[in-house]
């Protein structure tokens, strides 16, 4: 165990890093017992370990003190990379400025929540399309009719992506997140690759794919240039901001992260509606919480569990002695249940104000870009539910992914109900 001077005696953490604890859902119990141990508890991991950072104020500390704690040094995943996959697999939320404001600019304006308004029609389309089917079938798999296929189309739509390769970055995703547990099914040559599997995002042949599949759409729009994000980014490539390696990994999260943080929020929002349908009937007749619905959703369901960071220098927080080098993750998890900030933090609550959760990270630079996107694909299907009062009735257990990173459910049986008066 890292020590450094002054240092508290710290506690010992139980067992968060194990995916198959999350077959059974978030293991918030282990989670509440570290937040009520004084200072920073130490979890080991693999050769060494990492404090473990579980409460709210000093997941917001982290969070807000780039200075401190590096996303450049080491991986913001919970294991050590050598230098040569971190090379390959760094993205921009594995950077600090000045490279991370840098390669944030050439995509920001994109997913200002003014340029997000302009896919809100679309995007309205798209949910309606997918709810008429699940109705008129009577329901079925929420995760494959309504909760994977709306945000994968909509960040097809920014990115320029054709509309008939849904399903297979759908797949594509779905083989990264498996990457992240302990239960991968792909060979290490699938979908063609050659690439040592420590050198790609995952770990997955998946994210061979995406590459290939990014570099040849990138080759078209360089052929026939549109109004998309793609183009931007070829752009940006050919003007020499942005490197071949770094347009494969900016084309990569973009897939990724517009695709499956949201359907996480939708499926959790989707089963929290399920299990308590007074707080859609309460959205019904309330329509002015829809705001704050919206952000319970993202705290209930806490797409991405916890990321790391390292510290630059020997530090201090919670009163804990931190070495320069010693990993430090932080648990949105468990910041998003800390009962000195929620009140009953286990009640899923729509009319819930205030409510700076931490689903998009905990603020600072590496605040999330698609933010506002995703707080828009919620609004509208929530609206579009409650505007055809459909109700929602759990008709199976979910089947969730053994993943400490993703809050992963791969299918849940639902069926629509006639909202109650």
């Amino acid at each position: 165990m890292p020590t450094s001077a002054g240092s508290a005696s710290p506690g010992h953490a139980p067992d968060v890093t194990t995916p198959g604890l999350y077959l059974d859902g978030i293991p918030y119990d282990r989670f509440n017992e570290m937040r009520a141990a004084p200072g920073l508890v130490w979890h080991p991991y693999e050769q060494g370990g990492f404090w473990a950072v579980t409460r709210y104020g000093d997941v917001r500390e982290v969070s807000r003190n780039p200075g401190v704690f590096s996303s450049g040094i080491g991986h913001t995943n919970l294991w050590d990379l050598e230098a040569d996959a971190l090379a390959a697999r760094r993205s921009i939320i594995d950077t600090d400025a000045p490279e991370h404001t840098r390669l944030r600019r050439l995509v920001s304006r994109q997913f200002t929540p003014r340029s997000i308004k302009g896919f809100t029609e679309a995007t309205r389309q798209i949910a309606v399309e997918l709810l008429d089917r699940f109705v008129d079938s009577g329901g079925g798999d929420w995760v494959h009719q309504v909760a994977a296929p709306l945000p994968i189309r909509v960040i097809m739509l920014i990115l320029g992506v054709p509309g008939a390769d849904a399903e297979y970055l759908v797949e594509l995703s779905d083989y990264l997140v498996e990457g992240t547990g302990d239960r991968p099914t792909l060979a290490p040559d699938a979908f063609g690759n050659t690439t040592p599997l420590r050198l790609l995002p995952f770990g997955s042949p998946a994210s061979h794919a995406l590459y290939v599949y990014g570099e040849d759409l990138g080759e078209r729009r360089r052929a026939t240039p549109a109004e998309d994000l793609v183009t931007e980014l070829v752009r940006a490539a050919d003007s020499g901001a942005l490197s071949p390696q770094e347009y494969r990994n900016f084309f990569h999260l973009l897939v990724f992260a517009g695709n499956e943080t949201t359907r996480t929020a939708l499926v959790h929002g989707a089963l929290a509606f399920a299990e308590q349908p007074d707080q859609l009937r309460r959205l019904h007749e309330h329509p002015e919480l829809l705001d704050t619905a919206v952000e319970e959703v993202l705290r209930w369901a806490t797409p991405v569990m916890h990321m790391r960071r390292t510290a630059r220098r020997d530090t201090t927080l919670a009163g804990t002695g931190i070495a320069a080098g010693d990993k430090v993750v932080m648990w949105y998890a468990s910041a998003n249940r800390d009962p000195e900030v929620f009140g009953d933090p286990f009640d899923f609550d729509v009319g819930r104000a205030p409510n700076d959760h931490f689903a998009f990270g905990g603020g600072g630079h590496h605040f999330c870009l698609g933010a506002s996107l995703a707080r828009m694909e919620i609004m509208v299907l929530v609206q579009e539910l409650l505007r055809r009062r459909i109700g929602l009735r759990q008709a199976g257990e979910p089947q969730r992914i053994a993943s400490n990173f993703v809050h992963g459910v791969a299918s849940v049986a639902m069926e629509p109900v006639e909202m109650e008066p």
